[in-house]
C-alpha cells in the first residue's frame, strides 16, 4: 500500500510542480508583455478561475498522498524519510506558508482594487514583481518536494 501511495504522490507532486513551473516560465512572462490594463484584468480572471476543481484536487493530492504514505506502516524507513522531507518541507509547510502569507493577500488586494477603481498601473506595480518572486519560491519548493518524493519512490 505504501508503494502505491508513494507512486500517487509522485504523480500528484509532479503535476503540481509542472503547473507551477509552466506558470513561472510561460504564463507570467506572456502576461508581463501586456499593457497594465490587460495584465491586471487577466490576473484577476486567473485568480478567480485557477483555485477550483482540477487545480485544487492536484494541490490537495500533493499533500494527501505523501501524508498517507507516511501513515501506512512499513519496513522501509528510508523511503519514509524522503516522503517526510517532501511533505513537511517542500509541500505542506513552506509552500503553503508562502502561498497563504504572500500570494493570497496579493491576489486579494488585486481583486479588491477592481471594486475601488484603483489605477491599473499602480495596482500592477504593487502586485507583479512581488507575486512573481513569491511564485518563484513556491515553484522551487514544490519542485524540491517532487524530487524528494521521486527519491522516496527509488529508495
Amino acid at each position: 500500500m505504501a508503494t502505491l501511495l508513494i507512486a500517487l504522490a509522485v504523480v500528484a507532486t509532479g503535476l503540481y510542480a509542472g503547473f507551477m513551473l509552466i506558470f513561472l516560465t510561460g504564463i507570467m512572462p506572456a502576461l508581463g508583455r501586456l499593457t497594465d490594463e490587460q495584465f491586471v484584468a487577466a490576473m484577476r480572471r486567473i485568480n478567480e478561475d485557477v483555485p477550483r476543481g482540477v487545480f485544487v484536487s492536484v494541490m490537495l493530492a500533493s499533500v494527501v498522498f505523501p501524508a498517507a504514505a507516511l501513515a501506512v506502516p512499513g519496513d522501509d524507513r528510508s523511503a519514509a524519510q524522503w516522503v517526510l522531507l517532501a511533505a513537511g518541507l517542500g509541500l505542506v509547510i513552506l509552500n503553503h506558508l508562502v502561498t497563504i502569507a504572500g500570494n493570497i493577500p496579493l491576489n486579494n488586494a488585486l481583486a479588491a482594487s477592481e471594486r475601488t477603481g484603483s489605477a491599473d498601473r499602480e495596482v500592477r506595480k504593487a502586485f507583479e514583481a512581488r507575486w512573481n518572486r513569491l511564485h518563484l519560491v513556491r515553484t522551487l519548493l514544490v519542485t524540491a518536494g517532487f524530487a524528494l518524493v521521486v527519491g522516496a519512490s527509488l529508495a
